[in-house]
């Protein structure tokens, strides 16, 4: 993948968007982007439906990869995490990322889990903001 800017990630203000203003925002960057680099759309949700619907629309626009923010408020263990990223990345052709920000998510996407998902061909990698170097680490060295 070349250069790629993130449309819809947190400090995008995705959770204030409504789904038209964020398909809006993708075929925006995407048509601003040309060819010059890739976009990654933010299509995380803390329902798995939404988020699926979410992918779908953007790999029509065009996208050319998806961010999928970890669920946040209800706090899902982490088999309920492995399953939403899972169900999420096998209804897309598209690139996934989950993107683990417990600050914001008051829930950590683990190292376990994340080396489980590593094992599902289009989840390509993690934007892993926990901060905690030792998960990063073990993440790093098991995948």
């Amino acid at each position: 993948m070349k250069a790629a800017v993130f449309s819809s990630g947190t400090t995008g203000e995705s959770p204030t968007l409504i789904r038209q203003e964020e398909l809006r925002l993708f075929a925006e960057v995407k048509s601003a982007a040309g060819e010059r680099g890739s976009v990654i759309a933010g299509t995380g949700s803390n329902s798995t439906a939404e988020a699926v619907e979410a992918t779908r629309e953007a790999e029509k626009i065009g996208v050319d990869a998806c961010l999928l923010v970890v669920p946040y408020y209800n706090k899902p263990t982490q088999e309920g995490l492995y399953q939403h990223f899972k169900t999420i990345a096998q209804s897309t052709s598209l690139p996934c990322i989950p993107y683990n920000v417990p600050s914001r998510t008051v829930t950590n996407l683990s190292a376990d889990t994340v080396i489980k998902l590593n094992h599902i061909d289009n989840i390509i990698g993690v934007k892993e903001a926990s901060g905690n170097l030792d998960q990063i680490a073990r993440i790093i060295s098991n995948t």
